[in-house]
């Protein structure tokens, strides 16, 4: 049952200007989507539409945030966004606005708009999953995340959550097969997902190969045997010592760009997508990596 406007939880419904725009609606729609209404008292549609948005807000009691700015006191938020005609409603989630619609909607297809948003049931065991991983609840996780998943076999957040308790168990093999199974994602969960396979990755070590020692004892007996090189640079990326192995990477690219279907230049981006680009090992050896490629 839907509360009339004057009953409205206060955190359904709330009056947004200039100055916290950014705190109240981008930030917030990590959380929770939230829903934007561009009016102005002077706008008469605007005066059909806002009843209708507060009421339904009302009616799916949390599952979205409305948020009403009025564009006469919030002329910066209008200008940047570039708003020329209202009513307007602009949806935000994950940080991003992501539909809207312009002018007076009947009831129904503003219900359409809005089931878009509000998040399903695989969201929101994902984000209790989520949840539960940063407070080391791994069971819990486990248990959110394939809740999520036998509602959508594809949800990007579930697919990421199980495969980091999958590379934790150290199962990397297993998990880099679960997000391989990731359909369409927002560009946040996409990077976040490449970063974690490029972490799967160099934490497997090759297979049955001797620890880090006995391999430099046989890089220096055998210098010209590639792949002991390769190993001994996939353990050093595998301890994180990335200068070490970033510099021993570089130097195999250098001899054989082809070897091993080119395991050392994929193991040099990797790192790069670990370390991230501004660190100072990733601007120093992507410009070696090209010109160990292209010299």
């Amino acid at each position: 049952m839907s509360l009339p406007p004057s009953e409205l939880p206060a955190s359904f419904v709330i009056d947004v200007v200039d100055a916290d725009f950014v705190a109240a609606v981008v930030d917030r729609s990590h959380q929770v989507p939230v829903v934007v209404d561009f009016w102005a008292p002077w706008c008469g549609p605007c005066k059909n539409l806002g009843p209708i948005l507060e009421r339904l807000a009302g009616e799916y009691a949390g599952q979205f945030i409305l948020a009403k700015v009025n564009i006469d006191e919030s002329p910066a938020v209008a200008q940047q966004l570039e708003i020329r005609s209202i009513p307007l409603v602009m949806a935000f989630r994950d940080g991003a606005a992501v539909s809207e619609f312009e002018g007076a909607q009947p009831e129904g297809a503003v219900r359409q708009f809005l089931d878009t948003l509000v998040p399903s049931a695989a969201d929101t065991a994902a984000r209790s999953g989520s949840e539960a991983l940063a407070l080391g609840d791994a069971v819990e996780a486990e248990r959110q995340f394939s809740i999520a998943l036998a509602e959508d076999p594809r949800h990007p957040q579930a697919l990421i959550g199980t495969a980091r308790l999958q590379g934790s168990r150290g199962e990397s093999e297993v998990a880099l097969a679960t997000l391989a199974r990731m359909g369409m994602a927002p560009r946040a969960l996409e990077q976040e997902a490449e970063h974690l396979a490029a972490e799967l990755r160099s934490a497997t070590p090759a297979a049955d190969a001797p620890d880090l020692e006995e391999l430099r004892a046989a890089a220096t007996a055998s210098p010209d045997d590639l792949q002991i090189a390769l190993d001994l640079a996939k353990a050093l990326t595998a301890s994180r010592r990335y200068d070490e192995a970033l510099s021993a990477l570089v130097e195999l690219v250098s001899r054989d760009k082809s070897f091993a279907d080119e395991a050392a230049r994929k193991t040099m981006l990797d790192v790069f997508e670990i370390l991230g680009p501004a660190h100072e090992l990733t601007q120093a050896y992507r410009s070696k990596l090209a010109r160990a490629l292209f010299v």
